[in-house]
């Protein structure tokens, strides 16, 4: 999406260990500035819709491809007050990270909001990190022995993740031809490092984290500066609705960081749940792990969700949409991870979002630690 965000007066009053460099480019110091109420105000209930499945009986009924990561970003904004400084300090290193490689002419990938223009992400930012790897410890939380899931089911997800975060997977050569150029290899791998199983009287747990923590029946956080931590659970409800799963932003707790999703819709084998039965719920929480947001930015079309090469939306698509499905006068990329549809039909990241999860581990990023020795 294209508009940058004009730093406000106040802001910068209230942000004022946070001003430009006076050395920057005045084009590097208007693609850092930042509007935080974009941070807060929009949550999962707006607009969304409830799915119907009946491809497996213990998952009928009403499901919501709603991730809820926005409404509990919004709650942890609530309950501290010190989380929205936590992640305007994280925006402002992003932004200023890749508007300075673009400044210094060593690529045009996005990412912080756009600079106006025809939506395209230009040549990928070169950050230097080459081959990021993530270690995962996944939380295994059952109450009977169907969410006590396999080693298989385990593997296969970690399977997903590698190929949807490195444009491995089958189906991405199913990107329409006006966005082929944009599919990202985000040169992200993840490796299993631990799996924890905690047989638990719970079998459907609210969006209040309390399956993190083993005084709840949970399972406790394992070396959150270095690890994704993964909570497999028996169901997960809001309101009374079946939801999928939930993540972390960067800048919250580090007891509660990781990503949340419950057991018939991790993997792609095993005790999977149709439509989401690809694992690609566990690729979009991951997404959210790693800074990006939904891609019509939670909002109508001037809402932006902080990548240029994005095309503005205004509301979620869910199932199957077909091509083109046009939205704010340009065609939506409904295929996207970051969007709402079926598992079948979601298959790419962009180059601007690449960069922007990447700045995450460069130096004075909030995830910098798990590259450190």
């Amino acid at each position: 999406m294209k508009r940058i965000f004009m730093g406000l007066a106040a802001l910068a009053l209230i942000f004022a260990s946070c001003e430009n460099d006076q050395n920057e480019t005045p084009e590097v110091q208007a693609e850092a500035e930042i509007d935080m109420s974009d941070f807060y105000v929009y949550t999962d209930e707006v607009g969304e819709a409830p799915i119907t499945s009946q491809a497996n009986s213990e998952n009928a009924g009403l499901i919501s491809r709603s991730c809820h990561s926005m409404s509990v970003l919004n709650r942890k904004l609530r309950e501290n007050p010190g989380l929205e400084n936590k992640m305007y300090n994280i925006e402002k290193h992003t932004r200023k990270f890749i508007a300075g490689k673009k400044g210094n002419g060593n690529g045009n990938g996005g990412g912080s909001g756009g600079d106006g223009g025809d939506g395209g992400g230009g040549e990928p930012v070169d950050d230097g990190l080459g081959v990021i790897n993530i270690p995962v410890v996944v939380h295994v939380i059952y109450s009977n022995s169907n969410e006590n899931i396999s080693d298989a089911q385990i593997n296969s997800q970690i399977q997903v993740l590698n190929e949807d975060f490195n444009a491995t997977n089958s189906d991405v050569g199913l990107v329409p031809t006006e966005f082929a150029g944009r599919v990202a290899d985000s040169d992200i791998t993840f490796t299993l490092d631990q799996v924890i199983r905690v047989a638990s009287s719970t079998s459907s747990w609210p969006t209040n984290d309390s399956m993190k923590y083993s005084s709840n029946g949970g399972s406790d956080v394992v070396s959150p500066s270095t690890h994704l931590n993964i909570w497999v659970v028996g169901g997960l409800t809001s309101g009374g609705r079946t939801i999928l799963g939930y993540a972390q932003f960067p800048g919250g707790a580090a007891a509660t960081d990781g990503v949340v999703v419950a057991h018939n819709f991790f993997g792609n084998t095993g005790r999977v749940s149709a439509p989401f039965d690809g694992g690609r719920t566990t690729t979009h929480e991951v997404g959210h792990w790693l800074n990006l947001r939904h891609i019509w930015g939670d909002g109508r079309c001037r809402q932006d969700d902080f990548v240029a090469d994005t095309p503005s939306s205004d509301a979620p698509n869910y199932g199957c949409p077909s091509y083109p499905t046009v939205n704010c006068r340009s065609n939506d990329m409904t295929m996207n991870y970051m969007d709402y549809v079926d598992d079948a039909c979601m298959y790419m990241f962009s180059e601007g979002q690449k960069a922007r999860m990447r700045t995450l581990f460069t130096s004075g990023g909030s995830r910098e630690s798990i590259l450190l020795p």
